[in-house]
């Protein structure tokens, strides 16, 4: 809820809802539920002729206590048969159980370090449609604008029945071509409508890469870019060089672009500074001068001659009527006509261009931008992979490409933005709330146990919930992103809450008088069934979102990865390592309990519940 950026606003959204939806079940848990419990006849034991008498849906909702019993058994045979051996097995090779652990959490960070699995910042969301632009030279006639697009419709088209032919139902791919020439006769675009992504083999991304190698190079072409996604938070690679030398802009731009279009993991590299419509630059020479001629007044004839000047208008019926004089078509059709055309000086005398002028021809710029007060040239590309890791490549672009190039060209500095830019919005205003996040949390815990070491060990097992939020995003070929960390967000809430549960039960066992190892084992044992049971359901409720195909899905799956494969292994760290924690503590205050006292306490009374228990009695 206090997050900048645009991905800020959805996830203050999302947490908005989360919020009401925890209250709402809050009064469910307390309030309601256990009014229900107490009129359910559920754990009453019925006589036999009670049961015989039952008939109609009250029979057969008692025949589904079969599945009751079948379930409480299958769950007690897993926590007998399975963990129990398990939690003892771990209790008792402690340094072996720490070191698996620990190995299996530095192999998921060296693999996310590695590329193994994939990092990036924001999510390419698959679409339904591919976008194409068409950019040419301005000047270009609308009918090789629309030559050039239609032979990349003919493409698409080719593309189509490749796929259709590979798709189990043969339905077609592509489902529809709208195509559109202009604003402007040097533009034109193409939106292929695919089949719903839930009836479709193949990805969005895959379509456009292999239209996109059908069509190949096109020369004469400006910009040719194909858009398969939505970019959420802006182009995946977006430098901006600033700079107002004009030269060493454009020098820098062409050689970054060269740099980005030899690397295979980037696609359509572009700009944003396009060459304008052709320009006639005029320059006097010395004779124009001393005739009493300046740029003004030659620009003036020219301007006139060329592009003509309105001499009249005038009202007829509704329409108005606009009167222009200038040269005939055929004295106004090249550049011999240029030259020839008669300058007049101020004493009357009518000199041709060619004798007091010279020119030169070039493009001018389309557009021009600004940023913090210099000139800017942004190049802008694409992954050809959108699952592929963004954070990698701009890590390569930031150490080994731009400071090349600023070397050479020291008059200029760089920026970098779109979903860069996006992401240090985002890390800057959360750097400000996380740690304050889990500084409450601590300290909650820690005032409901009234301990400082069980809180910290609840948090210390949070970082290795990525165990399964990588190797989860692995297997399903998503990249882990900004997303996924919405969905880590929620796996903290449901893992501080197991481990609540087993802590509260370890404490109330030990203010009971229970041994510290049969507390512990007790804690485990007495909690399996809720632990696990929830963390079966989250991901049962979750695997439907997992298994879907459709394109509002892929949006939700790396949250609904990150909490169901972090979950699983959230739930052994909460039954397996959490106790483990809890004994290394134990024995780590015992002895240094003997250091301090020269006496060797016992594990119960280094505990903070017996503590609490003697303090209690004390004041008694």
């Amino acid at each position: 809820m206090f997050l900048d950026s645009r991905i800020g606003e959805f996830f203050g959204e999302v947490s908005t809802v989360v919020i009401l939806t925890l209250v709402v079940s809050l009064v469910e848990a307390l309030i309601i539920l256990p009014a229900h419990i107490a009129h359910s006849k559920a754990l009453v034991n019925e006589s036999d002729e009670a049961v015989a008498s039952k008939t109609g849906i009250d029979k057969f909702l008692y025949k589904l206590r079969f599945f009751n019993e079948k379930g409480d058994q299958f769950m007690s045979y897993m926590r007998d048969k399975l963990y129990t051996p398990t939690l003892k097995f771990v209790l008792k090779n402690q340094l072996l159980s720490l070191c698996v652990l620990l190995a299996l959490f530095v192999l998921t960070i060296s693999s996310i370090m590695g590329s193994v699995v994939g990092v990036t910042i924001f999510p390419n969301v698959a679409s339904d449609t591919v976008s194409i632009e068409l950019l040419m030279p301005e000047g270009t006639n609308p009918e090789r604008t629309d030559s050039i697009i239609t032979m990349v419709e003919d493409a698409a088209w080719v593309v189509n029945e490749d796929f259709t032919s590979r798709q189990t139902d043969e339905m077609q791919v592509i489902e529809n071509i709208i195509k559109r020439v202009g604003p402007g006769n040097n533009k034109a675009s193409l939106r292929i409508n695919l089949l719903p992504g839930e009836f479709r083999d193949f990805s969005s991304p895959e379509i456009t890469n292999a239209i996109r190698d059908e069509v190949g190079g096109v020369f004469g072409v400006e910009r040719l870019t194909f858009g398969s996604g939505g970019n959420f938070g802006g182009s995946p690679i977006s430098i901006s060089l600033l700079g107002n030398n004009t030269e060493e802009l454009e020098a820098a731009k062409e050689e970054l672009r060269a740099k980005l279009e030899d690397n295979i993991l980037l696609r359509d590299v572009v700009d944003t500074d396009p060459e304008g419509i052709k320009e006639i630059q005029i320059e006097l020479k010395e004779t124009a001068y001393s005739l009493g001629l300046n740029l003004n007044s030659v620009m003036a004839q020219v301007r006139s001659g060329f592009f003509g000047t309105q001499a009249q208008r005038f009202q007829r019926g509704q329409d108005e009527i606009r009167v222009w004089v200038r040269y005939d078509r055929s004295d106004r059709s090249s550049l011999n006509d240029l030259d020839d055309m008669r300058i007049v000086t101020p004493s009357g005398d009518r000199i041709p261009l060619r004798e007091i002028a010279t020119y030169t021809i070039s493009r001018g710029d389309e557009s021009i931008s600004h940023l913090e007060g210099q000139r800017e040239i942004q190049v802008n590309a694409d992954m050809a992979d959108p699952n592929g890791s963004v954070t990698d490549i701009m890590a390569d672009i930031q150490q080994n490409i731009m400071p090349d190039i600023l070397s050479k060209y020291q008059t200029l500095s760089v920026s970098y933005e779109g979903q860069n830019r996006e992401a240090e919005k985002l890390s800057s205003s959360a750097n400000k709330v996380v740690w304050v996040i889990l500084f409450l949390i601590y300290a909650t815990i820690a005032f409901t146990f009234r301990s400082y070491s069980q809180p910290f060990l609840l948090l210390f097992m949070i970082p290795f919930s990525i165990i399964g939020v990588a190797w989860g995003h692995y297997f399903h070929g998503f990249p882990i992103n900004v997303l996924s960390a919405l969905g880590i967000i929620a796996l903290i809430g449901i893992m501080v809450n197991d481990g609540l549960v087993l802590i509260g039960k370890l404490n109330g066992s030990l203010k009971a008088g229970v041994k510290f190892e049969e507390a512990l084992m007790d804690a485990g044992k007495s909690r399996f069934r809720a632990i696990f049971l929830t963390s079966i359901t989250t991901i049962a409720g979750l695997a439907p979102l997992l298994l879907e195909k459709s394109r509002q899905a892929q949006f939700l799956k790396p949250m609904a990865i990150s909490i169901s494969y972090g979950i699983g292994i959230a739930t052994i760290l909460t039954l397996l390592m959490l106790p483990l924690l809890l004994s290394i503590s134990n024995t780590i205050k015992t002895k240094a309990a003997w250091v301090k006292t020269g006496k060797e306490p016992s594990r119960e009374d280094v505990e903070r519940a017996i503590k609490e228990l003697k303090e209690e009695d004390e004041a008694h």
